[in-house]
């Protein structure tokens, strides 16, 4: 059975936490190719891209942009809010 929304949101925290770093704002940012492509994010979550869209709703995260797309946003920072 897999996560619901709240725990994959907790989790995701944790995933930019170990797959991030600090910028020069003390926020933890990671780029959306990264996380994508990590076999870790693969296996827990079942849609990232809805995990992601359910953070930034809950201002967990913030992304430039409404949706990030494999390929075309890669180089997008995925910033840790809290």
């Amino acid at each position: 059975m897999g996560l619901n929304v709240e725990e994959e949101v907790a989790q995701l925290r944790e995933e930019i936490r170990r797959l991030g770093s600090e910028g020069p704002d003390g926020k933890i940012a990671v780029k959306f190719g990264v996380l994508f492509a990590d076999d870790r994010c693969a296996n827990i979550f079942e849609a990232l891209v809805g995990t992601l869209r359910a953070a930034k709703k809950r201002k967990v995260i913030h992304f430039e942009g409404e949706m990030l797309l494999q390929g075309v946003h890669n180089d997008v920072d995925v910033v840790l809010l809290e």
